[in-house]
């Protein structure tokens, strides 16, 4: 689930009309074990890791959430309870992941990793760069919206990297050889499994999905390049806008968020659209535009600095 500024898969794909997350163990090991469908994104029941609540509880009042071993261990509990034989973890550092430094990430993405390997399961993690919002759009259905584009085949080139760097990954982890991910993609493979899996926890993968009712459009006050375009500010404006919550348990807006037209190293030209507002109370644009405030720059081309989409792999001595 989201909180905050983060967006969590969950509230994104409950956008699909009649999806569920919440799935019974046998539900979960029913879709996993059909040759048609073979994959589940679901809810943690609470017969799996039932502990971590508690000491997330714990956690919360202590101040202590953003420990390292904490966070690890809370993450691995439950990827090794699940019965893991091999597991990829995609470990995001920037202004707009949990993890600013690149040796916090990295001594996260570590600790993970051993604690798997140690644990049996064959792991590894890809540390990946969140300064800037991957792909287009920051919500639940509007990335709902551009994840099935990239599975039709098309859809932004980093979101389109990434989910190939990972599915490479995960092939070699699973030791499956001779299998381009690229392929899949293109032949309509992965969007058969996707439509499968959607519908086996009850939701329309052919159904349209929700549209806010209202927009505002944010544009370039000049000419010039987009040289930086910060993740966190435009994770916090799609929050504002209803996409997020504040506390736990709190609804949030299918159709909310920010939708971006223009990304670092592009052309920009004064009066062109930049990002368009999405929400269903239109009363949120003023905090959404706030948020925004100093979170992106116009320059010359040569002021344009980014890091690499993939910037590190970890892996355990068993690899």
């Amino acid at each position: 689930r989201g909180l905050g500024h983060t967006g969590g898969t969950l509230d994104k794909l409950e956008s699909i009309p009649g999806w569920r997350a919440d799935l019974t163990a046998t539900e979960m090991v029913d879709i996993l074990a059909d040759p048609k469908i073979g994959a589940v994104i679901c809810a943690a029941g609470a017969n799996l890791a039932p502990a971590d609540k508690k000491l997330y509880a714990l956690r919360d009042v202590t101040g202590t959430v953003e420990s390292i071993p904490l966070i690890a261990s809370s993450i691995m509990s439950k990827k090794i309870a699940e019965g893991t034989g091999a597991l990829v973890l995609d470990v995001k550092v920037g202004s707009g992941a949990f993890m600013k430094d690149l040796g916090d990430a990295r001594e996260l993405a570590r600790t993970m990793v051993e604690l798997g390997n140690d644990a049996g399961v064959r792991t590894s993690a890809l540390i990946t760069g969140m300064d800037t919002p991957l792909g287009l759009t920051a919500g639940n259905a509007l990335e709902v919206r551009e994840s099935v584009e990239v599975l039709a085949g098309g859809g932004p080139s980093d979101v389109v990297e990434l989910t190939l760097v990972l599915a490479r990954e995960m092939l070699s982890a699973a030791g499956i050889d001779g299998i381009d991910p690229a392929d899949k993609l293109a032949d309509g493979t992965a969007m058969d499994r996707w439509r499968a899996m959607i519908a086996a926890q009850g939701g329309d993968p052919h159904a349209a999905l929700p549209v806010a009712r209202h927009s505002d459009v944010v544009t370039a006050d000049r000419d010039g390049i987009l040289t930086r375009l910060d993740a966190m500010a435009v994770g916090v404006a799609a929050w504002k806008l209803g996409a997020g919550r504040e506390r736990q348990g709190e609804a949030v807006q299918a159709g909310a968020g920010v939708e971006l037209h223009a990304k670092p190293g592009d052309a920009v030209r004064a009066g062109q659209k930049l990002m368009t507002l999405h929400t269903d109370t239109p009363e949120r644009f003023d905090a959404a535009r706030r948020s925004l405030g100093g979170g992106w720059s116009i320059g010359t081309e040569s002021d344009t600095v980014s890091r690499p989409l993939l910037i590190e792999r970890i892996v355990g001595d068993s690899r």
